[in-house]
């Protein structure tokens, strides 16, 4: 593809890449991101693209595993901020807390990607089975298994620090 007609089709492209970045789930500095990122894959293989019947295919299916792997590698978010800590806490307290989210925060970061990944979407974002499913493209039933598999992990490992 010459660079004038993918100058012309790359705005087009760019608007897609945004709205399937937005559509499953990807905040708007998220979407712009992948939308960059795209564009640049994009330009990268532009001699190629001539070869293919719908290049806005091309750019969903990017975008969509782009927001993935974004999604995939984003810190998960402090425990600190989930947890409120009352002002009235003696230093004790505090530090007992501070103790326990930095352990669940260790066990957190020892689960596969994917459970990871799966319990940060529905206890931080708050999202849905079908949602979860939809973004990581598995089935909502995987999704299902997936927690609980998590849940059930984290359980075992809270039996047995509370043992020790």
């Amino acid at each position: 593809m010459e660079k004038s007609a993918f100058e012309q089709m790359a705005r087009t492209w760019r608007e897609k890449a945004l709205s399937v970045s937005i559509h499953y789930g990807a905040g708007k500095a998220e979407a712009e991101d992948i939308a960059q990122d795209v564009m640049l894959r994009l330009w990268q293989m532009h001699d190629e693209l001539d070869r293919y019947n719908s290049v806005e295919a091309i750019v969903a299916l990017m975008s969509r595993r782009l927001l993935h792997n974004h999604q995939r590698r984003k810190p998960a978010e402090a425990l600190s901020e989930a947890i409120t800590v009352s002002l009235t806490a003696s230093p004790h307290e505090e530090l007992v807390t501070k103790e326990n989210e930095e352990w669940l925060t260790a066990r957190l970061q020892q689960l596969p990607t994917t459970q990871r990944t799966l319990l940060y979407l529905r206890q931080v974002e708050r999202r849905s089975h079908e949602e979860i499913a939809t973004l990581l493209g598995i089935e909502p039933t995987s999704v299902s298994t997936l927690l609980a598999r998590a849940r059930h992990t984290l359980l075992e490992e809270i039996k047995q620090r509370n043992k020790q």
